[in-house]
This record gives structure tokens, C-alpha cells and sequence, in this order.
């Protein structure tokens, strides 16, 4: 991290902690008593308690598949709590609807942002409540009441531009505008961090500072131990859908979050690396992506039993790479080659019958069928293996191999049978994963593999990164974690500006290095 953001991240960290001194005998904002949710196989809740203290930022933490998500619907109005009760500025409020929830001053900043991409900013902010003039909607209103809201929040976006054409970063601005535009007294911030880079999280963190000064309680979910020590002034912990333990954040370390988390004490971030690259599997020279900008003339090599990382900043096209190997990319030149024969992946069909796997960095949007169960989501990549006698699907088969899936992923699910969107991010990437493996691939490549995922499922992960990896896969990473990189890979490849900036083996380079090399091209 630059010295400057970190002094400030430490400055600010330290007001934080006298913040909460100072705020310990507010009232409770928002009470949360004894929450419980039964669903057909699990305990999703069992007897939860939450309280937020107005103009506080109140962390909330767990594995993938503690029922955080769970905990957060019931409080929306998108569950019904089985038992339990929610008091919201001293009054019991039961809200059926997010509707009723927003309509209440509660609000939600989803991970997976739901916008009306072909419609502009103030349409996505004030949908369904346009202020009126007559019978018509008044444009004039709806602009300056945009612009107010941003100029508070010192977001700099044109009100009619596109949501379409903005960055991750800005649609995850515009969707806490909209919660602000609400009058919200509680706002969810679901891993409001996971795509941004470090200049958008101190902009990011201005404004959460903003709404405190507002008097707003913020649930900050996010699976960053640093920025949660950084941000928060409470920090509630959940366990398998219990209720584990809220401490004051100046009084936590990383160690006892992650200890309180997953019940056990993780001396270590990454396993111990015991795969051994052998000879080149995959070689990539030139390749160069039609529709320009993209990337130019990007070379490397890929070993057996190899995990190469890509590296770079936002927009030096790493995704880019991946996606021409897979073939949802045109090539406009280059070549591909495969135990050194020439290959041409025109299609993801060809790329897969070239035993090339891709788990994509979005997977609500690209990875997931979320409204069909596990079976079909686990299988779906290589159904021609299941057609049995007479064209029909032999669900045996299926069966089993999404049985294996869930057991070799440990995926936490009462059934095969079970909505993918019912899960917890984590518990989705798995079975993800589980799908390509399915499809027995040699060349493995995995875009963003632990966005949004808890220290344990990282740690799974890797460690299966490192399995395959003995098998002889090359697995091919690409990352903006810097620590991720450094610990679980062989060899770094660091993008600039759509070209490669240099390729650095891990156990020999530092994170200046990578910088350095990621603004080559700049």
C-alpha cells in the first residue's frame, strides 16, 4: 500500500477506536433480537442478536455459510424470521418487502449490483418513485436531486450518463447514492470493496465517514481483515449461523477474528507449496485480441504442475487473456500451443474439447445458473457425458458426479436439489470449480478465484490449486491480491496497459517489483 494511504488508513483507524469511545453510550440504532430461519435441511440462523449504534460502522463477519447473508434478507424483508425480533430506533418493525424496508430507511448495497444497465444514473437512483410534474415525470427535479445527493458525497458523475458505461466502482457509487437518497438510518455494505482498487476504497471510506458524521449505522460485510480493523468500530462474528461474539474493533486482531470465524486457530494464509513444475504445456506467443484496446502481443509459457499468476492494475487487460484462451475473445493474431501443436480455441466449445476450463470473475452474471439447483449447475459444462440410451440424460450419472462435486468441494448444501442463488458466494465458486474439474482439464484458469470469500474457503481453495497443480495441471491465476499472488503462486506474469510488463519468478520478486512493472506502459 502507498506510505500516504496508509497513514491515513492508520490516522483514521485511530479515530475510529476514539469514535467508539466516545459513542458507547449512544443508543441502539437498530436491535436485533434472537433471530431464527429454517429452511428444508438447515438451520440457516439459531437464536442471532445484531445491535448497531447510530453514526458507528458495524462490522459483520464469518465463513462463507454463517447465515450473514441469511441475517441481512430477514432484516430487508426478503425472509420471513422463523422466530426473533427487530427493533429499528426503539420500535419492533417486521418489514415484508425491501420495498418496505427502503420505504423505512433501510437500505442495501448488494456485491452483485442489480442496475438498469441501457438507463442513466438519476433512472437507476429514483426508479419507481420519479418526482412528477402533472402527469409527466419531472427530468429538472430528478437532475438537481442527483446532483445534490453526489455533490454530498462528493461522487463525480454526470446524473444522465449511462449505467452502462461506468466502472464497477462507479455503479457501486451510484447504488449509495440511491440507499442515501432514501433518508436510510441503516445501510448494508455487502463486500462494498471486492473490485475496487486502493485509490476508490479511500474514496469509498470518505464517504462511509460522511455518512457517520450523518448519524448513519453502516453493517459493513467484508471478508478483509485489514480494511475491517481499518473501518469498523464494532465487530459482530458469526459461526455456522450462531451468534459467536461482538468486541469493540480497536480490541481485535487478525489472528483472534480469523480464531472467532472458523473456531480454530490458522497459523498460516496459504498452504505449505509441494507442486513441482515440470516441462512447458502450454505455450502463447503474440496473441493479440481483436477490437482494440486490448491486449497486444502478450507471450509467456505455462509449465506442468505450474500456478502462473497475472498481475497488473485495473484495465491492464489480464482478464482479456484468459478470455482469448477460452475463445469468448477474438484473436486477431498470435499463436496457441498445446504440448507444442497448434491449437485454435474459435469457441468455448473448442477450448473445453482442448481441456481448457475457465471460472470467470462474475459469477452471478457469468458463472452461475442461479435459478436452477446444483445438479444442473455442476454438470452443465460437460453434459455430453451424461447422454445416456436413447438421447435421454442418465441422472445417475449426474447424480453422482455432483455428489462428488459437493463432498471433493465441501460445498455446504442440504441437498443436490438445492437453488445455487440460495448459497453463500463461497459455497457457489465451489461448486463452479467442481464443474470444471468434471470436465477434466489440462490447462486450468481461474479469474479473481477468492473474490469475496472467507479466509477458510481461500484456504480450501488453494490448497486445491496446489493438488491439481501435483497432478500436473497448469492453473493459470489472475489476482489483485497482492498477498494472494505472492503466496500461492510459481511464477508472475504482470500486465501494463493491455501488454506484458515482465514476468518474475514469485520466490524472487516483492510487491515494488510488481508495481513497478504493472506502470511500465502507463
Amino acid at each position: 500500500m502507498h506510505p500516504y494511504l496508509l497513514d491515513r488508513h492508520i490516522e483514521w483507524g485511530v479515530t475510529m477506536v476514539n469514535n467508539a469511545e466516545l459513542k458507547s453510550n449512544e443508543p441502539c440504532l437498530l436491535d436485533v433480537k434472537n433471530i431464527s430461519k429454517q429452511f428444508p435441511g438447515v438451520k440457516a440462523l439459531d437464536d442471532v442478536q445484531l445491535k448497531v449504534r447510530a453514526g458507528t460502522v458495524h462490522a459483520l463477519m464469518g465463513e462463507n455459510g454463517a447465515g450473514k447473508s441469511t441475517l441481512m434478507k430477514c432484516l430487508f424483508g426478503i425472509y420471513y424470521a422463523d422466530e426473533g425480533e427487530i427493533y429499528l430506533e426503539g420500535k419492533k418493525v417486521n418489514f415484508t418487502s425491501a420495498k418496505q424496508a427502503l420505504d423505512n430507511g433501510v437500505s442495501m448495497v448488494h456485491q452483485e449490483l442489480n442496475q438498469v444497465r441501457q438507463r442513466n444514473i438519476m433512472d437507476n437512483i429514483w426508479l419507481g418513485r420519479y418526482p412528477q410534474k402533472g402527469l409527466f415525470i419531472d427530468e429538472d427535479k430528478m437532475y438537481d436531486d442527483t446532483k445534490k445527493i453526489f455533490e454530498q458525497l462528493d461522487i463525480q458523475l454526470d446524473p444522465r450518463v449511462k449505467v452502462g458505461k461506468l466502472s464497477v466502482s462507479e455503479m457501486q457509487m451510484v447504488e449509495i447514492a440511491k440507499a442515501v437518497s432514501y433518508n436510510s438510518k441503516i445501510i448494508v455494505m455487502d463486500e462494498p470493496t471486492s473490485s475496487l482498487t486502493e485509490k476508490e476504497v479511500a474514496h469509498l471510506f470518505k464517504i462511509i465517514r460522511t455518512l457517520k458524521e450523518r448519524n448513519v449505522g453502516i453493517i459493513y460485510i467484508s471478508h478483509k481483515m485489514e480494511e475491517i480493523l481499518q473501518i469498523s468500530d464494532d465487530v459482530t462474528i458469526m459461526r455456522d449461523g450462531k451468534w459467536i461474539s461482538t468486541q469493540p474493533a480497536h480490541e481485535l486482531t487478525t489472528d483472534k477474528i480469523i480464531n472467532l470465524m472458523v473456531g480454530r486457530d490458522l497459523t498460516h494464509r496459504f498452504p505449505e507449496k509441494t507442486n513441482i513444475p515440470g516441462e512447458t504445456i502450454l505455450k502463447v506467443e503474440k496473441l493479440t485480441a481483436m477490437y482494440q484496446p486490448s491486449i497486444q502481443e502478450v507471450s509467456f509459457e505455462l509449465r506442468k504442475g505450474e500456478i502462473l499468476g497475472i498481475a497488473g492494475l485495473v484495465g491492464s487487460k489480464r482478464t482479456e487473456i484468459v478470455e482469448c484462451l477460452f475463445g469468448i475473445r477474438h484473436v486477431e493474431s498470435g499463436k496457441v500451443f498445446l504440448h507444442g501443436k497448434e491449437i485454435h480455441n474459435d469457441s468455448s466449445h473448442d477450448a473445453i474439447k482442448n481441456r481448457f476450463a475457465l471460472v470467470t470473475e462474475e459469477r452471478r452474471s457469468t458463472g452461475i445458473f442461479g435459478m436452477l439447483n446444483i445438479n444442473f449447475n455442476a454438470v452443465i459444462a460437460n453434459m455430453e457425458e451424461y447422454v445416456g440410451k436413447y438421447v435421454l440424460l442418465d441422472e445417475t450419472k449426474c447424480d453422482k458426479d455432483t455428489q462428488w462435486v459437493i463432498d471433493s468441494m465441501r460445498v455446504k448444501t442440504p441437498s443436490q436439489k438445492t437453488l445455487i442463488n440460495s448459497l453463500s458466494g463461497g459455497n457457489q465458486q465451489k461448486v463452479i470449480i467442481g464443474r470444471w474439474l468434471l470436465t477434466q482439464p489440462e490447462i486450468l484458469m481461474l479469474d479473481e478465484p477468492t473474490r469475496g470469500i472467507d479466509v477458510g474457503a481461500k484456504f480450501e481453495i488453494y490448497q486445491l490449486m496446489i493438488e491439481l497443480a501435483k497432478k500436473d495441471k497448469g492453473i493459470i491465476m489472475v489476482s489483485s491480491e497482492m498477498p494472494e499472488l505472492l503466496g500461492i503462486t510459481d511464477r508472475i506474469l504482470v500486465m501494463s496497459n493491455g501488454r506484458v510488463g515482465g514476468i518474475v519468478e514469485t520466490k524472487n520478486t516483492n510487491q515494488e517489483e510488481i508495481l513497478r512493472l504493472s506502470a511500465k506502459y502507463l
